[in-house]
């Protein structure tokens, strides 16, 4: 069941911005707003180049509402975590590229969520956490890989087994933030960047958000045959070659 009031789309030009609406519940995420995620990305129309993510009040997103939290059987636990999988997976290798607008809260599966986008712009009152420890849990949504992958496993280790508190600075010395920005800047750099991006060849931004997380997990000798093929595939493209001739003539006739 899906509720569209739990995800403001706005599509402007290029642009969606997708953002959570649970201001009351720090914009925890609960199944519905996972599921209306979901439906907000299949149903975005072919003209968006690249989306925006954040979260309405002070936070952009508290993590797993733990208030809707239900007893379960082991394998519905699993079916629950693949369900997450799914959805944030899809979010993360849509082929749009995702600008997340961080603020406030980004704890847990928030932290999840914003693991997902490939620019991750943080005001000053952002901070960081991973308080599974604390709550007996392990982490469902991804974090194990994305988010370790970004920060190493390691680092995950300290944040979950001691509820270390980030803060955006310190995000910002881990990986978790690209740019830092006062809280007035936030919602306008997010915007800057993404119209940056959605100027970009689209087939080039899907290369860049699909190709490279899955060559990472890859050995050295598949890594680089994939890296050939894609870029076979980007730089024979009629854009591409439109762009190249393009970049040329400027450089020959300035």
């Amino acid at each position: 069941m899906t509720d569209s009031a739990l995800i403001r789309c706005d599509v402007q030009g290029p642009l969606a911005r997708l953002r959570l609406s649970r201001p009351e519940k720090h914009n925890a995420i609960n199944d519905r707003l996972l599921l209306t995620l979901e439906q907000q990305l299949d149903d975005l129309p072919d003209s968006v180049r690249v989306i925006v993510l954040s979260g309405e009040g002070e936070n952009f997103c508290a993590g797993l509402d733990l208030s809707e939290h239900q007893a379960r059987e082991p394998f519905a636990v699993v079916r629950h975590s693949q369900m997450w999988h799914r959805v944030l997976g899809k979010l993360h290798r849509s082929g749009l590229p995702v600008v997340a607008a961080l603020k406030g809260a980004v704890i847990g599966g928030g932290l999840e969520l914003a693991a997902c986008a490939h620019v991750r712009v943080a005001d000053e009152s952002t901070y960081f956490q991973l308080p599974e420890g604390r709550h007996g849990i392990f982490v469902g949504g991804g974090a194990s890989v994305r988010v370790a992958n970004i920060i190493s496993s390691n680092r995950m280790a300290d944040m979950m087994l001691t509820g270390r508190r980030l803060s955006a600075a310190e995000g910002e010395q881990y990986g978790l933030v690209h740019y830092r920005v006062e809280a007035e800047a936030l919602e306008t750099r997010a915007t800057e960047l993404a119209e940056t991006i959605s100027q970009n060849s689209a087939l080039s931004n899907w290369a860049m958000v699909t190709a490279l997380s899955r060559i990472e997990s890859m050995s050295m000798d598949d890594g680089l045959f994939t890296e050939s093929l894609v870029a076979g595939m980007t730089q024979t493209s009629p854009e591409v070659q439109a762009r190249i001739g393009q970049f040329l003539n400027r450089k020959q006739s300035s």
